[in-house]
């Protein structure tokens, strides 16, 4: 298991998104992962549906490699919340992922009417009461709901919380971009898992290149330039992180094992380096990789 004793360390199922969750609880184990994400509901067309409701062959198969490694799993994903009547699927993915164990299930804002948004994620989240489940609002830097301030705020008025990913948090540039540091100190309490992935600073020049950098080629933690010693030194020490860094090219080259052993080593250099940061109080958060 990881190395950092006090903060959890995961792999979140977009790492490896083409792995089914009994196999991922395999390779995390064998990675030194603590626990994993599940996206237990797709995405796309394009994705394989992974069947983990209760009763399913599948839930049985995770559980029991869950039993067998050690490894659990914290969050579930992923729903778009449009403005559309999204209840029967987030009941389900909450049987899901109450089921496996998970204590939150990760949306995204694509309604652009705030208000309603606001009250569809709070009867979510009075329904995950019962699942043991809170819904987690995920900034998107090409949704509506794109920046940590706009997330917190829709949060707090909900009742839920946000989730954190350095490269949204990176690529936002749109009104109060300039203060995304401050708004992810001030927010800090909000937030109960850290997505950790790295990156050129450079910014896609479009929202298909946002896209597809999103999905498909995102880099391992502290060979970028997204400054996440600093992202990981403003939230909790003891903070859960988990690497959320899909690469098609790179799992091609590496294989299923060797990417996450990679992203594992990747993080660890990570939160040792946000851990003397902050014992030391070097930290330059404007600066630092």
């Amino acid at each position: 298991m990881t190395e950092n004793a006090h903060r959890p360390v995961g792999l979140a199922q977009l790492s490896l998104l083409n792995t089914m969750p009994p196999d991922l609880v395999e390779v995390a184990a064998r990675a030194g992962f603590d626990f994993i994400g599940v996206r237990v509901r797709p995405v796309t067309p394009a994705e394989r549906p992974y069947n983990l409701q209760p009763g399913s062959l599948m839930l049985r198969e995770t559980r029991s490699r869950m039993e067998d490694t050690g490894v659990t799993v914290r969050d579930i994903e992923f729903l778009l919340l449009d403005g559309s009547d999204q209840r029967e699927a987030w009941l389900r993915m909450m049987e899901a992922g109450q089921a496996l164990g998970a204590s939150s299930l990760t949306v995204a804002g694509a309604d652009p009417d705030s208000a309603r948004l606001v009250g569809t994620l709070a009867r979510m989240t009075e329904d995950g009461r019962g699942f043991g489940i809170t819904p987690t609002l995920e900034a998107i830097s090409y949704q509506p709901v794109a920046s940590i301030a706009q997330a917190a705020d829709i949060a707090r008025q909900a009742g839920c919380r946000i989730v954190v990913d350095t490269l949204h948090f990176n690529r936002y540039n749109g009104p109060g971009a300039a203060d995304q540091w401050e708004e992810l100190r001030a927010n800090a309490d909000l937030v109960p898992l850290l997505q950790l992935c790295d990156g050129p600073a450079e910014r896609p020049a479009s929202r298909d290149g946002l896209v597809l950098e999103s999905r498909s080629e995102r880099g391992v933690p502290g060979e970028g330039e997204f400054g996440l010693v600093a992202a990981v030194a403003a939230l909790p020490a003891s903070l859960p992180v988990s690497v959320e860094a899909p690469s098609d090219r790179r799992v091609a080259e590496l294989g299923k094992l060797g990417w996450a052993r990679l992203l594992k080593s990747g993080v660890d250099a990570v939160l040792a380096q946000a851990g003397s940061a902050q014992l030391t109080g070097t930290l330059d958060r404007a600066g630092a990789k």
